[in-house]
């Protein structure tokens, strides 16, 4: 699925693009840095080789804008990964396109519940703000994950 937005072109990612994983390395650096490593739920670039997610990266020309995933959890159940958004393009949309994108690409998937964990601190205030003006709403951890109170965990019905 190729999905055109004003200005961002969103297609398939290539985790072998040099521009994708520093744009990665600096989304697993900037989470690790939030919350203590028990708590820190960020997939490193290996694992998210290996763990059958639909990845997306964000294009304004030749530069890299931003990236998310979609991991299928069961036949119904989805999960938004890795959804990040470079420093210079942030406030720019980005985050809205990439997650109007993986909102999408869940539906054509037939999926009908997508969730998600974020962080539960004041960093995070942005992106919980955007998730629930997208229809997210707060829930129990779903899947591996435990209840934590550096995390947020977040649902919605598609």
């Amino acid at each position: 699925m190729d999905t055109t937005v004003p200005a961002f072109r969103i297609v398939a990612g290539d985790f072998d693009d040099a521009r994708v994983v520093a744009l990665l390395a600096t989304h697993f650096a900037a989470m690790r840095s939030t919350a203590p490593e028990e708590s820190c739920h960020v997939m490193p670039l290996d694992a998210m080789r290996e763990a059958g997610l639909d990845f997306f990266a964000v294009w304004d020309g030749q530069d890299l804008a931003g990236v998310g995933a979609v991991k299928r959890l069961d036949a119904a159940h989805g999960e938004i990964k890795s959804m990040h958004t470079a420093a210079a393009y942030r406030r720019r949309g980005v985050g809205q396109a990439t997650l109007d994108h993986l909102i999408a690409h869940a539906i054509g998937l037939g999926l009908s519940r997508l969730s998600l964990e974020t962080g539960a601190g004041d960093a995070f205030v942005p992106a919980r703000k955007m998730y629930a003006r997208n229809g997210f709403t707060p829930c129990a951890p779903f899947g591996p994950y435990k209840l934590d109170p550096n995390s947020v965990f977040m649902t919605r019905a598609l």
